[in-house]
């Protein structure tokens, strides 16, 4: 019943933030350059921010109908408590007249976890250039009851019809994922020039321990961060907005910093490596980690996977293609957490992977069976839900790695603490 009602009242009091946010952003008029897309749009804007720098003001950790009205405000949820409302409804009309900021671009990243979300985003921040990096399933359980009711033949398309309300909005310019067939259906719906980017350019693609390196049109980008594959369209999505607004392209990103989450690589106990990817996981994202840590050079790889969580209909399908990748891969150990990985993908693994595969319903079960089973050198990649990020915490050789990992406020540590982490 309270979850029904949150989603009746979901946008209409957004559009109360959004009227004041509206009115700021008039004040300001900045040019809006919208990075959207199923996953791989964080990445995204940080590789532009590493490129325009404080020419910009960028969205950090705002992609919703809530959270980019609050950053144009400048409100902000410190502890995710039901208190803060009260605060925020009475600070959004002083903020709405609040001095404008100096920067003349705002690079916004815009996401579509629902239905009618993309609208009332796409309209309201009527975009100059969209850049739409991907399009598959994320958040598809609440895009279900479109197939259902036969709107769309599938969720796929459900999702790409949302973010499509991106290019119906933008004025200038859109740069897409020409890869995709689901962005490339909806390229109708715009009067914009298009610009699109395929991987045909891409030549290699190489990890390294602690780098990437690109060849794309027989030119050579490193970044020094490890990246899977796609993010390569986001480094060439970067270089034709650069020249689209006269501004210099450096090459090798030299000031690139990425959030948490992302791949981040810290130093473990018993001289362990762990690789952190626990920011989110969608069927398409996990995929791609998977593939570049396939290509990582370690000898004694381990996985710690988490459910892929909100995929409705597509929940059993989506883990068992996973687990037929698994197969595939050349691993030491895998160790799945949650009801979804341990009742979709372990059946599907193989007889001669699940010999070594250990399955775990809480993550604190899983955290006791890898600090038992660890001797020293493994490098352990960890992705998907169940705070996973709580189980990194106790595996750190230096605590203070801690405050670089996700979820970091408050309430997520009260409810990795009940989770007995």
């Amino acid at each position: 019943m309270i979850k029904r009602i949150k989603q009746l009242l979901y946008f209409p009091i957004a559009y109360y933030f959004r009227f004041w946010a509206k009115i700021q952003l008039s004040l300001w008029k900045p040019k809006t350059i919208v990075v959207t897309g199923s996953s791989g749009k964080t990445t995204l804007l940080h590789l532009i921010e590493s490129q325009i720098g404080e020419k910009a003001k960028y969205s950090h950790r705002a992609n919703s109908s809530y959270g980019i009205p609050f950053d144009i405000l400048g409100l902000e949820r410190e502890y995710l408590i039901p208190n803060e409302w009260i605060f925020l409804f009475l600070l959004a009309p002083l903020k709405a007249f609040k001095k404008t900021p100096k920067e003349k671009f705002y690079v916004v990243e815009a996401d579509c976890d629902r239905p009618e979300e993309g609208k009332f985003l796409a309209s309201f921040l009527k975009p100059e250039i969209t850049l739409w990096i991907s399009s598959s399933l994320t958040h598809s359980i609440n895009f279900d009851y479109l197939v259902k009711n036969q709107s769309f033949g599938s969720v796929e398309e459900a999702i790409a019809y949302e973010f499509g309300y991106f290019l119906k909005y933008t004025k200038k310019l859109a740069i897409i994922n020409g890869d995709s067939s689901f962005i490339k259906k909806q390229l109708t719906r715009t009067n914009a020039p298009i610009l699109p980017i395929s991987q045909i350019s891409l030549k290699s693609h190489k990890t390294y321990e602690n780098r990437t390196e690109f060849d794309i049109e027989h030119k050579k980008y490193s970044i020094n961060f490890i990246a899977p594959k796609g993010i390569f369209y986001a480094i060439q999505m970067t270089k034709l907005l650069l020249k689209t607004l006269n501004l210099p392209f450096d090459m090798t990103f030299k000031n690139l910093t990425l959030p948490p989450g992302r791949s981040s690589i810290f130093k473990g106990i018993k001289n362990t490596t762990i690789i952190d990817s626990t920011y989110n996981a969608t069927p398409d994202g996990v995929r791609s980690i998977l593939e570049m840590f396939n290509n990582y050079p370690a000898k004694n790889k381990w996985v710690v996977l988490g459910d892929m969580i909100e995929l409705g209909d597509e929940e059993k399908e989506e883990h068992e293609k996973l687990a037929e990748f698994i197969n595939s891969m050349d691993l030491s150990r895998i160790i799945l957490i949650g009801p979804r990985v341990s009742k979709y993908m372990y059946p599907k693994i193989l007889k001669r992977v699940q010999d070594d595969t250990r399955i775990f319903q809480m993550p604190k079960d899983g955290l006791d069976y890898i600090l038992k089973n660890i001797n020293g050198g493994e490098t352990i990649l960890f992705k998907g839900a169940r705070f996973l990020e709580g189980i990194i915490e106790h595996l750190l050789l230096n605590k203070n790695d801690a405050e670089k990992l996700v979820r970091r406020e408050k309430a997520w540590q009260n409810r990795r603490k009940a989770w007995g982490l």
